[in-house]
């Protein structure tokens, strides 16, 4: 399968990794600096391979080397641009989080992928982690019975180094704060595992270090879902000095379950009333990763593979991506307006908080 990368910052080693992992036919990579692509290259000792091609132009790339599949890895701000042009033309598409900056261009591009029959995916891979597989068994299995509440914590550190890396990085227009970049994988694992049918979200952020930004480095959020359940959001890269969990709280009637470590890869409380021999397995049980990625890539590259070769729907799809951005965007809302946020959100776009923190 012919795949290409567009964009080459920091998250684009583990799309490299998950490349190589899957045996796809690397054919084409594009950066608007050509540096980034090389030194991405080095990384994985491909620098000298002539058969990938390089381009600065991602619209030029996808019409000349017309790849079955591309990995949309640049900043957050023109995903949804790329990923239309992309879909457009007939290309599959694994879009890094956030999908989109607003929820009209999520709508468009889950639209238009049904139209022109592409699949996208949605880059949440900790739904591929060991841990959230096993809970998310357990919960479709009713093991949980009545869910209660939960909560999501994603309790890390970005100092300025990091945002000096990239200047898109805590943008209105490119980027969004810690909600939208840091903590929208653990926003999706909460919506995903209470069931997505969301009523009402009331959030607050604030800017209380990051005075060289525009947007939050710390939200809140409590939702209600329609099934009954409520569960808390906490979102920050004010954790003094280094990152410190991202955990998933699960509490149901008959089950409690706590998936902790730094990226939600570890299993710490592990406590259902039908226990098992299977159960004690998963007490204490701990995922090795390299970094806050975790390892979830290449699964996800599997499963979008074999989504386009047998015509089904990716294991995350567009709509889930379009899930996460509403919940970071309702409680963005909610800052704005002082009160809770219905959903489904219509006609709200990151840019909508610009100036929100301007003193």
């Amino acid at each position: 399968m012919k795949y290409a990368l567009i964009g080459c910052g920091r998250i684009a080693t583990n799309h490299v990794k998950a490349v190589l992992n899957n045996d796809l036919e690397f054919a084409a990579v594009c950066d608007v600096l050509p540096e980034n692509m090389e030194s991405l290259l080095a990384k994985h000792g491909l620098e000298k391979d002539a058969s990938i091609a390089r381009y600065t132009d991602y619209q030029k790339m996808v019409e000349e080397v017309q790849p079955e599949l591309v990995g949309i890895a640049t900043e957050s701000g023109i995903h949804a641009e790329i990923a239309l042009f992309c879909i457009d033309h007939g290309v599959n598409c694994i879009i890094e989080k956030p999908i989109a900056m607003s929820i009209e261009d999520a709508d468009e591009i889950i639209r238009r992928a049904e139209e022109k029959g592409v699949k996208v995916s949605a880059c949440h891979q900790n739904r591929f982690n060991i841990a959230v597989q096993e809970a998310r068994k357990a919960l479709e299995a009713g093991r949980f019975g009545k869910l209660s509440h939960g909560s999501i914590h994603v309790r890390w550190n970005r100092n300025q180094n990091y945002y000096d890396q990239a200047p898109w990085r805590g943008r209105w227009e490119s980027d969004g704060g810690a909600l939208m970049n840091q903590c929208i994988h653990g926003i999706d694992l909460l919506r995903w595992m209470f069931g997505d049918e969301v009523d009402e979200v009331y959030g607050t952020t604030r800017q209380q270090f990051h005075h060289y930004l525009e947007a939050e480095d710390i939200g809140m959020a409590v939702v209600k879902f329609k099934n009954g359940a409520v569960a808390t959001i906490e979102g920050t890269t004010n954790v003094y000095p280094q990152n410190l969990e991202e955990t998933l709280y699960i509490f149901g009637e008959h089950g409690t379950v706590k998936i902790g470590g730094k990226s939600t890869n570890n299993i710490d409380v592990w406590d259902f009333a039908d226990e098992t021999d299977e159960d004690h397995a998963n007490k204490n049980l701990q995922e090795a990763t390299s970094n806050v990625y975790g390892n979830g890539h290449t699964s996800l590259y599997a499963d979008v593979m074999d989504a386009i070769q047998n015509d089904r729907a990716p294991y995350v799809d567009a709509v889930a991506g379009r899930n996460a951005l509403e919940m970071v965007l309702a409680i963005y809302k909610s800052q704005k307006d002082g009160v809770p946020v219905r959903l489904p959100l219509k006609n709200f776009k990151s840019t909508d908080m610009a100036g929100e923190f301007d003193v």
